[in-house]
């Protein structure tokens, strides 16, 4: 593989990562809207280890009322990371 083509396969990767991972946290999002189901326990002990520590960096954000606006801060700033990452694509692709 030659070095021209490093470049764009990482950003690649790191996008369909960060694709991955945007689903992730709209799963853990939604499974926080019915609390009360037995097999959503199971679920949410494994997503919430793995998706928490991003969206707690969003927590400054004061909740209004009853709703928390800090997942979609979190969710607007990866979809910001991931444009940034398609627009980075051409220009490692010319080196």
């Amino acid at each position: 593989m030659s070095n021209s083509a490093i470049g764009p396969l990482l950003v690649v990767s790191l996008a369909n990562f960060l694709n991955i991972y945007l689903a992730i946290i709209f799963v853990r999002l939604l499974l926080t809207w019915f609390p009360n189901i037995d097999w959503m326990q199971q679920i949410v002990g494994f997503l919430s280890p793995v998706t928490d520590p991003y969206l707690n960096l969003f927590r400054f954000v004061p909740p209004i009322g009853s709703i928390d606006l800090s997942p979609i801060i979190a969710i607007f700033a990866l979809q910001f990371a991931m444009q940034a990452l398609t627009a980075l694509e051409p220009m490692l692709s010319n080196f």
